[in-house]
């Protein structure tokens, strides 16, 4: 059986294409306006460099579980299918597939922030230590 092959990079742009994907400052502008910030990195990635203050954290690999609004394993903190949600993994590239995933589930407004936590580091936005409870 013969299956098409789509390499990551290929992925990678088709997501892309659909996404309104934001620089640090537009995202934390857009969160000053009710946008939500979740971040998806690992818990390694999180105890090293710390946590974006006010984002909910949501590990990667149960994502959709958590946010999807039928999932019985939704996340109390969970946005609403028409919140602006902006996802942030660790340099940009996870959270444009995580976020392609999210608009298919039913959140239009779905994106990412272009450059992850480091480059919202690298920009000089707040950040703090992780906490044992995140």
């Amino acid at each position: 059986m013969d299956v098409a092959r789509t390499t990551i990079d290929q992925l990678l742009e088709l997501a892309r294409r659909r996404l309104d994907r934001l620089d640090p400052a537009a995202a934390r502008d857009a969160v000053k306006t009710g946008a939500i910030l979740i971040d998806i990195r690992s818990d390694s990635q999180i105890a090293r460099d710390g946590v974006i203050p006010d984002a909910v954290v949501i590990p990667r690999n149960v994502l959709e579980w958590r946010l999807d609004p039928a999932s019985e394993h939704r996340h109390p903190d969970a946005p609403n299918l028409d919140d602006h949600v902006i996802l942030v993994c660790n340099e940009g590239y996870q959270s444009s597939l995580a976020a392609a995933t999210l608009q298919q589930l039913g959140f239009a407004r779905a994106t990412d922030l272009d450059g992850g936590f480091q480059a919202w580091r690298a920009a000089g936005l707040p950040t703090r230590r992780a906490s044992t409870s995140e």
